[in-house]
């Protein structure tokens, strides 16, 4: 993994949420996370995703119909082609042109591109290829700022979560976030889990009209004390809902090969050690 680069905008990057109001109660304090803290997530994430290896930054996973790209393997999407998963590629660029990321020509000449391989057929054939060399140093070049990209998705996740969460769910929902964020690895817990399946607000994210989420996963969890037990309950929720989202998957997309891969990313959540995930597996065996 290319060595992350500090950026000065990570002296310590605070999960705002103190101003936001759930339906007229309490306002909700803040979560720090340090730059060294931040770093570490990355590379957890990096591992889980992309195995540890830069040859895996640029992915295209047999049976979809995206190509899964960088640290966070976001999503993107060729022209004319959307399915229901949100695409977060183009978003992710946006936010690195902002911040002064140096981005190969042929990604500057649309404000929105698409993804300029249309089956992964086309991706495989052009990995050698210098559009292909471009985008995977890019992405190399990039980590540090890719992973504020996915420690902001989880500061807009909160706010997300309650305007999507049922009245009678929403205060176990914020008890439930703070008992895993408060706890040692926790803001790894729900940076990594949010990225890896989303925040479970979008309707098209569905399977049999249950999602599998961090709302969801949130929204299984009952205990009240934070450190190991509140890790291990997550743990057990997120096992209960992705074993869901695979017996309601549609059969043609054969999600159950990719559980097992899943269940070793959860285990990363509430093991007592430094657990990482084996560079023998590959990273088909980790994501959608």
């Amino acid at each position: 993994m290319a060595a992350m680069r500090r950026y000065s905008l990570l002296s310590i990057i605070v999960l705002s949420l103190s101003s936001f109001t759930l339906h007229g109660c309490c306002t909700l304090s803040n979560v720090a996370v340090s730059d060294e803290e931040l770093d570490q997530i990355g590379q957890k994430i990096f591992m889980n995703e992309c195995a540890g290896k830069v040859e895996y930054l640029t992915t295209w996973n047999e049976g979809e119909e995206f190509a899964s790209l960088g640290i966070g393997h976001f999503i993107w999407y060729p022209k004319g082609k959307r399915g229901p998963f949100r695409e977060t590629f183009p978003e992710m660029l946006r936010f690195l042109k902002e911040r002064g990321a140096e981005v190969p020509p042929w990604l500057n000449e649309s404000s929105n591109p698409y993804c300029p391989w249309n089956t992964r057929d086309e991706f495989i054939q052009d990995l050698r290829s210098e559009k292909m060399t471009a985008l995977k140093k890019f992405l190399s070049d990039t980590v540090s700022l890719q992973v504020v990209f996915v420690a902001n998705r989880l500061l807009k996740a909160l706010p997300a979560m309650m305007q999507a969460a049922p009245e009678e769910s929403f205060r176990n929902v914020q008890k439930q976030f703070y008992r895993v964020a408060l706890s040692p690895l926790g803001m790894y817990v729900l940076i990594d889990y949010v990225n890896f399946k989303g925040e479970g607000v979008l309707k098209t994210e569905r399977y049999g009209g249950q999602g599998w989420g961090l709302l969801q996963v949130l929204e299984e969890m009952k205990g009240t004390g934070s450190g190991p037990e509140a890790l291990q309950e997550f743990c057990k929720a997120a096992r209960t809902v992705l074993t869901r989202r695979v017996a309601n998957a549609p059969k043609e997309r054969n999600e159950q090969k990719w559980l097992p891969g899943w269940e070793k990313r959860i285990n990363t959540y509430c093991s007592s050690e430094d657990h990482i995930i084996s560079e023998d597996i590959t990273s088909e065996d980790l994501t959608d």
